[in-house]
């Protein structure tokens, strides 16, 4: 919860984050570059209570025989919406839910978030 003027902006805890909606499908092409991406990132800044909207980017090898499900992608993203969370944690929250459902070392995910506060922020967890 963050507090403005006397104005309670309210948030949820990251517990609310929808691990189980992440699906995967088998695909075996371990050496096969994969790369998803959505405009549609929007988390809760637990100072603020203000929404950080940013760029998502996801790239993998699926070594683990695994590829993420795209509706099931989806609904996970949706489900940071009202949580509060830094930027940077949103980041590494992300590689760290991907990568135990991928079962995959090769992943990076980024995050690009619109400019506030006269800063432009990039977040990078993990490799390739």
């Amino acid at each position: 919860m963050a507090e403005a003027e006397g104005k309670v902006f309210e948030y949820e805890s990251p517990d609310r984050i929808r691990t189980d909606f992440l699906e995967t499908f088998e695909f075996d092409s371990p050496d096969q570059y994969i790369k998803t991406e959505t405009r549609e990132l929007i988390a809760a800044c637990p100072f603020s209570g203000l929404p950080d909207v940013g760029r998502l980017i996801i790239e993998y090898y699926p070594e683990g025989g695994k590829c993420i499900e795209f509706k099931s992608l989806k609904y996970y993203v949706v489900s940071f919406r009202n949580v509060g969370l830094f930027q940077e944690g949103v980041t590494k929250r992300i590689y760290t839910d991907l990568k135990k459902t991928l079962a995959t070392n090769r992943l990076k995910v980024t995050t690009i978030y619109n400019t506030r506060g006269g800063f432009d922020t990039t977040c990078v967890e993990g490799s390739l």
